[in-house]
């Protein structure tokens, strides 16, 4: 087992009980949130594309809102301990939606449909920016550029079982009960979160560059609840990560809206239209799965982070002159499906090893209002401007004259950052 875990993975064989549990950890994650995805947009379409351009403003509001409390979290709490407030929170709030649904159910209609929406959009970036936190966190950054690709697996794995796991137990056990599923796996999801803050791996086992740092679980990372607002505008480097990200939200809500857009022009029954987009879900996944497992964890090593960062805006540039030639709904299909398959395959493990380099508060605080914050605040930019276009009658070629040089810009600020991550890890700034 040890030569393919090194010649395929990238993975010495004292990391791989802890890379196991990280990417069973990521696949219960990623599972929870998948199982029920397809019905938050089902329900969210319901109200019209225009209100779920409005949901993002919801989104963002609420985001800025928790931002400060998940920072007195962090700042008053061990790291499990914030962890695992966190997702108890979550799998508490899906056990309540379920209360509602099962024994309230005619209290439901479209405002409780749109509460869902914002709420899930919540739980979405706080659950998986906790995992990449803690993961920043328990590894290296030698580390990180070898193994971040094939923890990704695992919530590669978990975002395509989610779908085909609500497909076949919704008629069986009731959609309502897809919550309760979704909590539970949060519960799992927690104890493979101790699972990897508390297996260590001996620095003595490791080369020196790739020791992964050492921290004392009962250690509090202290500082202000305001902490993250502050370092994420403040730093040169972190500012620069909340640009990369904003334009990456940008990108991400054109694609998404345009979609939607198409999905409910050709289906108008809610469930042809979970139906539909679960498929483009399924496709986009096993593209990045493939990926995952033959590229990444090369990549990052061979090419460096800086490359790795600009692949996705130049899949995107060529993807929005090419929907722009085409115009249809296959044609979005393959793009999204590439550019979704890049996203996670190859930028997201890439992204993740910036923060390898900052500080541990900055790894929880800032990065939480980065992953949540100034993500959604990219949506609430990018569903704006697509709103303004398409009341303009511009369709998909005013889409492209706006995404194309977008990309590039993206695509230098994610050369500048490889860059400069380089630059600090060498000097082992801290």
């Amino acid at each position: 087992m040890v030569s393919p875990l090194q010649r395929w993975f990238n993975v010495r064989p004292r990391e791989a009980l802890p890379v196991l549990l990280a990417a069973f950890y990521f696949f219960c994650v990623l599972t929870a949130l998948m199982v029920i995805r397809p019905a938050r947009d089902a329900l969210g379409m319901r109200s019209g594309m225009d209100t779920i351009r409005w949901l993002f403003v919801g989104t963002a509001v609420v985001t800025l809102a928790v931002n400060p409390v998940f920072g007195f979290l962090v700042a008053r709490l061990r790291r499990l301990r914030f962890i695992g407030a966190t997702y108890l929170f979550f799998a508490v709030s899906l056990v309540g939606f379920w209360f509602l649904l099962t024994f309230a159910s005619e209290a439901t209609g479209e405002t409780s449909g749109r509460v869902f929406y914002v709420w899930f959009s919540v739980f979405n970036l706080f659950s998986t920016m906790l995992f990449w936190a803690l993961m920043a966190d328990r590894f290296s950054y030698a580390q990180s550029k070898r193994i971040f690709g094939i923890i990704a697996v695992g919530g590669t794995v978990g975002a395509m079982v989610g779908p085909a796991l609500a497909a076949f137990l919704a008629p069986r056990i009731g959609t309502a009960n897809l919550l309760l599923v979704s909590a539970g796996l949060l519960v799992v999801a927690l104890g493979m979160a101790a699972a990897v803050a508390l297996t260590r791996t001996e620095a003595t086992e490791l080369p020196d560059e790739e020791a992964p740092p050492r921290v004392q679980e009962d250690q509090l990372i202290g500082g202000s609840s305001w902490e993250g607002l502050r370092a994420a505008f403040s730093s040169r480097y972190l500012l620069g990560i909340s640009g990369f990200v904003l334009i990456l939200a940008v990108m991400v809500t054109f694609l998404y809206l345009t979609r939607l857009s198409l999905v409910s022009v050709l289906e108008a029954d809610t469930d042809r239209r979970t139906a539909l987009l679960a498929r483009i879900d399924f496709i986009t996944q096993a593209t990045t799965l493939v990926l995952q497992l033959v590229v990444t964890g090369h990549l990052m090593r061979r090419l460096g982070v800086a490359v790795t960062l600009a692949l996705l805006p130049l899949t995107a540039a060529l993807g929005f002159v090419g929907l722009a030639i085409a115009g249809s709904l296959v044609a979005l299909v393959v793009f999204e499906a590439v550019f979704r398959a890049v996203q996670r395959a190859v930028m997201r493990p890439a992204r993740e090893t910036l923060f390898t380099v900052v500080p541990r508060e900055d790894k929880y605080k800032a990065k939480s209002v980065i992953d949540t914050f100034v993500y959604r605040a990219g949506d609430v930019l990018g569903a704006g401007t697509e709103g303004v276009m398409a009341g303009l009658g511009l369709g998909l070629l005013g889409l492209a004259s706006l995404g194309v040089p977008l990309a590039l810009l993206w695509g230098l600020l994610g050369l500048w950052l490889g860059r400069t991550q380089s630059k600090m890890a060498g000097s082992g700034a801290l």
